[in-house]
């Protein structure tokens, strides 16, 4: 008789899930959120207060020339230990979170074994994680989630990535007979406002190229994103009794309203995928006497982004035009560009974090950011900065989750590509 074994890829742990956890925990119970209304950076105190925990880390597990500016932007070095010249490579993370919702008084929950249902997140307020909404969550039946309370985000965005890039280095320290170039790991303020990379100095970081771990899905390795820009049209009114505003009154409002209504609907966010781009409208401000709208206009293709912030700057003026005065001012400001023409050049990197996923059983999953990183900006400033997983799904609201064994994953990525670079 003959008998046949087929053997599965067990999962590979390289740091015991229990630390793992702590970790994570210890990371996202901090409040970092930033502020785009603030001129410092980073722009919250309160993100000093977890950057300061990381550099105190950093040094704890063994890392080398661990530092952290004015700014609060956090460097450190994982010393080579073979005797040949390999290229200097670097992992970025952020760690603030966005401020689109609360970050605050995150009180994390375990859900072991998934079963594939519903999860109650918060039964007094009846708010229910479901793959009836969420279908990606039925990837993760079996597996334990890391979910909110229903009251705050989670934060997975970025301090996982934060988490897996210090286990990896602690993995690596504790393991000297892995053979490694070069390591240098960036922590920055204010990714969320897209500031991340404004004062990230790219010279002292001295990596021939980085990944930001910053993506969401386990096998997301992406080298295009987002054109984005930001733009906020101010409508000034006029304000009068209403009972004498025949003729006189000017509702801002109404105004705002028309000039929302004159966008094309279906170019929105709920309404696009894939390098479809978009306008944003994410803040509505207003009285009778003045209205303050805020946009982010996003697109892949350059002269489609071009054309869309021109979009914005003729209905401005057309409007004017109509009501006779210029009541809609328009302020626009680019946030960063499409890095695939940085990366293009030297694809190899890519390939380098592909056969990196290849090796750990993931089936690399290759596609255009709808977003942003401050490997977009890094590109630019002239280190080459492609964007790998970190693991959490549903970012910046309430039903953001990860599953352990995506951190667990990205973290054995990480050593990879750091065994791949170095051979």
């Amino acid at each position: 008789m003959t008998v046949i074994v087929l053997f599965c890829r067990k999962q590979f742990n390289m740091i015991d899930n229990k630390q793992l956890t702590d970790r994570f925990f210890s990371y996202i119970t901090v409040d970092t959120e930033s502020d785009p209304e603030s001129n410092t950076t980073p722009s919250t105190e309160k993100q000093w207060d977890l950057a300061n925990a990381l550099v105190a880390e950093l040094k704890r597990i063994g890392m080398e020339d661990v530092s952290i500016d004015e700014n609060a932007y956090i460097m450190a070095t994982l010393p080579s230990n073979i005797d040949k010249d390999v290229p200097v490579i670097g992992f970025v993370s952020h760690f603030d979170t966005s401020p689109d919702f609360s970050g605050a008084n995150v009180n994390p929950k375990i859900v072991e074994n998934y079963d594939g249902g519903d999860i109650v997140l918060n039964s007094e307020k009846n708010i229910v994680l479901s793959p009836s909404e969420f279908d990606d969550l039925l990837m993760y039946k079996g597996q334990t989630l890391i979910t909110t309370d229903g009251n705050s985000l989670l934060g997975a965005d970025d301090k996982a990535g934060i988490a897996e890039i210090v286990s990896a280095m602690e993995y690596l320290i504790n393991n000297p007979e892995i053979k490694h170039g070069k390591v240098r790991v960036g922590f920055t303020p204010d990714e969320e406002i897209g500031r991340g990379a404004h004062k990230f100095d790219v010279e002292k970081f001295g990596a021939d190229w980085a990944y930001t771990v910053d993506g969401s899905q386990v096998g997301e390795l992406e080298y295009e994103n987002f054109n984005a820009a930001a733009a906020v049209v101010t409508i000034q009114g006029k304000i009068v009794h209403p009972g004498y505003a025949k003729d006189k009154m000017v509702n801002s409002l109404y105004i705002a309203t028309e000039f929302i209504n004159s966008l094309p609907r279906e170019e929105t966010p709920e309404r696009t995928e894939g390098r479809e781009g978009f306008f944003h409208l994410h803040t509505v401000e207003g009285v009778v006497d003045s209205t303050k709208l805020q946009y982010i206009i996003r697109d892949h293709d350059r002269q489609k982004f071009e054309a869309r912030k021109q979009t914005i700057l003729d209905l401005a003026s057309e409007m004017n035009a109509k009501y006779g005065k210029e009541r809609i001012t328009v302020e626009l400001k680019d946030q960063y560009f499409n890095m695939r023409e940085k990366i293009e050049p030297v694809m190899h990197i890519v390939d380098i974090a592909e056969e990196a996923m290849k090796q750990a059983g993931i089936k690399p999953l290759i596609k255009p950011i709808r977003g942003g990183t401050d490997g977009s900006q890094l590109s630019f400033m002239g280190l080459p900065c492609p964007n790998i997983f970190a693991g959490g799904h549903n970012f910046h609201g309430r039903y953001e989750y990860v599953p352990l064994e995506s951190m667990q994953k990205a973290i054995e990525v990480i050593v990879n590509i750091i065994k791949e670079t170095a051979k």
